[in-house]
């Protein structure tokens, strides 16, 4: 069933594809996919106040450190804390405040994981919402 569209030179029939068709509709489809697709824009137009070089707002925001020993000792801002139970109370106190202050967890690098979990759990437990490990670079040595 092969088509010839010339014979060759011993008389045997031609048995190659035209591939002029499926050309013809490869570059159809392509120009249709550029047609359809949206129109790409890379700038995004904002409205941003000016700033009053006059009157900066500059306010630092108020951090809380704790420190977490390798035995388990708990620290709230350079202030050993005897137990779990003070540790929940100054937590509690955090939580009341109208504008939760930054908590930064300082591990110390031979302090057992679970003890820096029950501190964020704790956390976590009582409502405080910003809170963010600090000194990660010393675990990746």
């Amino acid at each position: 069933m092969a088509m010839s569209a010339g014979s060759s030179e011993d008389g045997e029939v031609m048995v190659d594809i035209n591939t002029t068709p499926l050309i013809d509709v490869m570059l159809v489809l392509l120009i249709m996919l550029i047609i359809t697709i949206p129109i790409q824009t890379h700038a995004v137009k904002l409205n941003m106040p000016i700033p009053d070089p006059l009157h900066p707002n500059v306010v630092p925001p108020v951090v809380v450190e704790i420190v977490v020993d390798f035995d388990g000792q708990i620290g709230w801002n350079n202030e050993m804390i005897k137990d779990r139970a003070d540790l929940e109370t100054h937590l509690y106190r955090l939580t009341q405040l109208p504008d939760q202050p930054e908590v930064h967890l300082l591990p110390n690098k031979l302090a057992p994981y679970k003890y820096v979990a029950e501190v964020m759990a704790e956390a976590q437990r009582l409502g405080v919402t910003k809170i963010g490990i600090v000194g990660n670079e010393q675990f990746t040595h």
